[in-house]
């Protein structure tokens, strides 16, 4: 009863203390975190690009181009590239890492268990003690251990606040990587339809100049013309025949990069990508958000602000490291000489529980330079954040800036084509009748060659310009859908709990069901 009482005793002693230090748990040291308020242009710079400023929809911008193949090999990279796939594996990490921090709330228990055999020396106080015996001993034991940290200056809650800074952070990590994948996979759809285009023009110049290579061969046989003019055709031809393999060789590489960003051999797409097909067409309106959406449309912006967070979140943990740790143990144990006595009687168990204090109360000098040094990261993470914003705005204005001048160049560039096959026409029906010479013939094959080749050029930079417009907004992704769909990376979908954003106005990430 005695033993009862003592028991009774000891845990009404320790309810009240162990109450109060729960009461008091959830006080935070340290600064709490706050977005940071930065002023953004309500309107783009230039006056041509403001005429493309109204609503849309960029979650599928590639859409605009009303190209299957494009649409078909975007779908694809979307499932299998591997950048994606090792940014989902990290996004897990991060997931993985929260959990960690999270688990530092709850009681920590620990199963113990041990044997010891055990004889005190021979001349030992035991031994001399008379009318004693004491040989070898042997002690069973086997009970819990638990220890629970009271969270009373926020240690714990500001590392759980910093772990889901990282964890959402991840998150745009993974749709940046993802805007990348869709402007890398239509910049080079585009790049090889235009060198497509190119090989076109190339080879139908060369067939003219066959052409007038093999009238000026048929002349000279009949001496109506001079072996120079036999000469200038050929090299004329030639070096137009010399464009091929280079435009080849950039046509065979693009479609290697299309079928590695696929996770596929590099000729993997050769069969289908190699038939050529028109260069994208850009729709006759174009229209682009604010700057003021680049905050919520931007992963690398919000990854940004996210990393700020988690900086802002460790200061602090740094911080509680100046106060003292509070905690919670204790121990239940069944103690026996044999081990088929443990549980027997009540008489084998042992027990202690109690509050604990621990205070680095001589390291204080390394704990405060170590919270200015987070503080430091801290500021370097609000740097890097405006840092961001403005490397953003200046890369809408200047892929807006790029499409509307590439525009002005192509039309440009098709009435200098239309001018030159004109003009080709013309010199050669005054050569035939010998009103000129063929030195003038040869300028306007070279003239024309040039400039239906850089009208293909042109009508490629135009499409990619758009491509590069929709990706500097961040376009490709949508706030609310999950991170994670049925067409996510294989290993993705073996998971069962994925992240999502909460709402349009938060950058909170919380678990949700795959679908």
């Amino acid at each position: 009863m005695s033993h009862r009482c003592r028991i009774i005793k000891a845990t009404l002693t320790i309810i009240p203390i162990s109450f109060l230090l729960l009461v008091l748990q959830g006080c935070k040291v340290g600064p709490d975190y706050k977005a940071p308020d930065y002023q953004m242009p309500d309107k783009w710079q230039e006056s041509a690009i403001k005429s493309m400023e109204g609503n849309s929809n960029i979650e599928s911008w590639w859409e605009v181009f009303n190209d299957p193949i494009l649409n078909e090999l975007i779908s694809e990279a979307r499932k299998e590239n591997l950048n994606l796939k090792t940014a989902y594996t990290r996004l897990l990490e991060s997931r993985a890492m929260l959990g960690v921090a999270s688990g530092k709330k709850w009681p920590k228990v620990d199963a113990i268990g041990s044997y010891r055999n055990s004889e005190p020396s021979e001349r030992g106080a035991l031994k001399e003690v008379p009318g004693t015996d004491y040989d070898s001993t042997n002690l069973h034991s086997i009970g819990l251990d638990a220890t629970w940290e009271i969270d009373l200056f926020g240690r714990i809650s500001r590392s759980i606040e910093s772990s889901q800074a990282s964890l959402e952070a991840s998150v745009e990590d993974y749709r940046d990587i993802l805007v990348s994948l869709y402007s890398e996979v239509a910049q080079n759809y585009i790049t090889l339809r235009a060198l497509q285009s190119r090989i076109h023009y190339t080879q139908e110049n060369i067939k003219l100049q066959e052409q007038m290579l093999k009238l000026i061969q048929d002349r000279r046989k009949v001496e109506l013309v001079a072996e120079l003019d036999v000469q200038q055709a050929k090299l004329v031809l030639s070096t137009t025949k010399s464009f091929l393999p280079r435009l080849r060789q950039l046509e065979t590489e693009s479609i290697h990069r299309l079928s590695v960003l696929l996770a596929k051999p590099p000729a993997a797409l050769y069969e289908k990508l190699s038939k050529p097909v028109e260069i994208p067409k850009v729709p006759d309106i174009v229209t682009v958000s604010l700057p003021t959406e680049l905050l919520r449309q931007r992963p690398d912006i919000r990854r940004a602000e996210r990393n700020l967070a988690a900086e802002t979140a460790k200061v602090g943990v740094a911080t509680a490291s100046l106060y003292p740790i509070f905690s919670l143990s204790g121990t239940f144990a069944l103690e026996a000489q044999q081990i088929k006595g443990i549980g027997d009687t009540g008489d084998s168990h042992t027990w202690g529980i109690g509050p604990s204090m621990r205070w680095n109360i001589f390291d204080a000098d390394r704990i405060r330079n170590y919270v200015k040094a987070q503080e430091a990261r801290t500021q370097a993470a609000l740097i890097n954040y405006e840092r961001t914003v403005l490397l953003a705005l200046e890369e809408v204005e200047n892929a807006m800036t790029a499409y509307a001048r590439e525009q002005e160049r192509l039309k440009s560039l098709q009435a200098s084509v239309e001018a030159a096959k004109r003009s080709l026409a013309l010199v050669k029906d005054s050569y035939d009748i010998g009103l000129t010479d063929f030195q003038n013939v040869l300028d306007m094959q070279r003239s024309l060659t040039q400039q239906e080749d850089q009208l293909a050029e042109s009508r490629g930079l135009v499409a990619k310009n758009l491509a590069r417009i929709y990706t500097s907004l961040g376009g490709g992704w949508s706030i609310d859908t999950p991170i994670i769909e049925e067409d996510s990376p294989k290993e993705a979908t073996q998971k069962d709990n994925l992240v999502t954003a909460k709402n349009n106005n938060s950058n909170t990430i919380n678990p949700v069901e795959e679908k």
